[in-house]
């Protein structure tokens, strides 16, 4: 039997805003619609959470024309409150999110295993989008 290394990615970003703020609109589904896209012609009709160790968390993202669509969802492996989150994709990637309070501002780290259907610069470009996207939502409301 053989053991494959898997690929890490990690995109980062620093909101100008508290961690309290950015945890808020990070994990509540009211929030998680307004920001969680990687471009315009996209958009997350809905979304639910329930943000606790062995909850689950699910996001629709479809593109506004209709054309296409998938479930983004999985299960969270651990939560530490306006600090860490841990999850289990649905297809078995793992993903960790530190959050670290610097003052009125936040950096959000964020890096997960790498599926082997589209290449590590997009991946990593679609996740920084959305953290961008994020980060633009977040220090404009």
């Amino acid at each position: 039997m053989t053991t494959q290394d898997k690929t890490i990615i990690t995109v980062e970003c620093t909101v100008n805003a508290p961690v309290e703020k950015v945890w808020e609109y990070w994990t509540k589904p009211e929030h998680i619609i307004q920001w969680s896209n990687a471009s315009d012609d996209w958009h997350t009709p809905r979304a639910e959470n329930n943000l606790r160790t062995g909850g689950s968390f699910s996001s629709r993202m479809e593109a506004k024309d209709g054309s296409m669509g998938f479930d983004f969802g999985g299960v969270y492996d651990a939560v530490t409150p306006n600090q860490y989150i841990e999850y289990t994709l649905g297809d078995r990637r793992k993903v960790k999110i530190n959050f670290s309070a610097q003052g009125k501002q936040t950096k959000i780290t964020e890096s997960f295993e790498a599926e082997n259907m589209h290449s590590v610069e997009m991946q990593k470009g679609g996740w920084q989008a959305i953290l961008n996207n994020f980060k633009k939502y977040t220090e404009n409301k």
